[in-house]
């Protein structure tokens, strides 16, 4: 009975311990750091999804855009290539080659729908006004989602690195993670549009 007893209290010891040394604290953080890196990736999922029908309804009134079909389509394949698992979080370099691959989709698709200015049946095309909203729409969530998750990193990068914390998180094998570049994430978070309601002779490009 003195044993159990002993070992309760140990037990106790133990709890309140690691409590206090921040170790609950950084498992929350680290679980939100992954909730929100799953919302980044589901929404880039989203928008790698729209690509081949985008696509092909451009490619309907402007084949001769092959240039910038092939580049749209490279960089959803670059994308595609990349195995964004959990296991990339504790991989800088492999988070900065992700972080490469959807920054290009992103600018190919900008420079897709600045192309379509230049067809007036495709804009007119219900497909593709349907697939351009759904873009713009997938755009913002992403803006949202990255944003979620900059302040996840933030706050458990912060933790990890703060004292007495960093001990806990040094004996239990928890790191800093990558995060998005913020230096730029006002431009990142502004969605491509096309002004479907110019006419073709105003029709001057992407407005924001």
């Amino acid at each position: 009975m003195l044993t159990r007893t002993l070992l309760g209290l140990l037990t106790l010891a133990i709890v309140f311990g690691l409590s206090g040394c921040g170790y609950n604290a950084i498992q929350t953080e680290d679980e939100q750091v992954k909730a929100s890196w799953s919302e980044v990736l589901n929404q880039y999922q989203r928008r790698a999804d729209l690509v081949p029908n985008l696509v092909n309804t451009v490619k309907g009134y402007a084949n001769q855009e092959k240039d910038v079909l092939t580049r749209v389509t490279e960089a959803r394949a670059q994308v595609g290539s990349i195995q964004a698992t959990p296991e990339l979080l504790a991989d800088p370099q492999a988070f900065a080659r992700f972080e490469a691959a959807q920054r290009q989709l992103t600018s190919s698709l900008s420079r897709l729908l600045v192309v379509s200015e230049n067809y007036p049946q495709l804009k007119s095309d219900a497909n593709f006004r349907d697939l351009q909203a759904q873009l713009e729409g997938t755009e913002n969530r992403i803006a949202v989602a990255r944003n979620r998750y900059i302040r996840s990193v933030q706050e458990y990068n912060t933790t990890v690195r703060s004292f007495p914390d960093n001990l806990t998180a040094k004996v239990f094998g928890f790191q800093e993670k990558p995060n998005f570049s913020v230096s730029n994430e006002a431009e990142i978070s502004k969605p491509p549009r096309v002004d479907f309601g110019a006419t073709p002779a105003s029709a001057g490009g992407v407005s924001n």
